[in-house]
């Protein structure tokens, strides 16, 4: 029958990218919160979950990693930058601290991979409102795979509330989107969840999905 990603629910579109792309397929979760790395212990549990291991993750972030590894019986591989890079590059350059610590440890997580499993969701912000749920990353000659695209918050809160299940230990100190501490702050009132990301700043993406994208939407032939 016709699959249509757009009315998939995630755990559908995960076991097809497992079976479509089997040991081809990375999936990199940044562990704001458990939805992800859940609903690929449910779907495709032989997959690693990848960790951009950054050097200036929250120690929290860390641990919560390794908690939810152990619940859900998840592999998790981080993936650290390359030594020689400049420590505080953030403090002058947030863009170059982001390519060092960011998109060049995912473009090594990437090689030889045919698709890219993310927890990018349109809610996230006006740059990512468009972001389909299947499409081509031509630049990083890949297929991206968005499962939690047409979830918001609400539909996020659910499905954790619903399993129960744990949520990020700096989640009830405001904290929305969370990233690298020096560039992560708690929300205030009324916030969307990036706002505080690189807050005081014009910058509001690291790097990572602002590939040019293609086929929206997409449907196949699925059984």
């Amino acid at each position: 029958m016709a699959f249509v990603f757009e009315n998939a629910h995630p755990l559908e579109v995960l076991r097809w990218a497992g079976e479509t792309f089997g040991d081809g397929l990375v999936v990199t979760a940044s562990f704001g919160d458990p939805t992800l790395p859940h609903l690929v212990s449910q779907s495709i549990p032989w997959a690693d979950v990848v960790m951009l291991d950054t050097g200036y993750l929250f120690a929290e972030t860390e641990w919560y990693a390794d908690h939810l590894a152990e619940r859900f019986g998840v592999r998790v591989r981080s993936i650290h930058p390359r030594p020689d890079i400049e420590r505080d590059v953030w403090q002058h350059d947030p863009d170059a601290c982001c390519r060092a610590r960011k998109v060049e440890p995912l473009e090594r997580a990437l090689a030889g991979a045919a698709a890219w499993v993310t927890g990018v969701r349109r809610s996230d912000g006006d740059t990512r409102r468009s972001t389909p749920v299947v499409h081509d990353d031509p630049e990083r000659a890949v297929t991206k795979i968005n499962p939690l695209a047409t979830w918001d918050a609400a539909r996020v809160a659910d499905h954790i509330a619903s399993n129960d299940l744990p949520l990020h230990p700096l989640a009830d100190r405001g904290y929305g989107s969370i990233g690298c501490w020096p560039c992560t702050s708690p929300l205030a009132a009324g916030e969307v969840e990036r706002a505080g990301r690189w807050r005081g700043s014009d910058k509001i993406e690291c790097g990572l999905h602002l590939a040019a994208t293609t086929g929206v939407p997409v449907t196949v032939t699925h059984s």
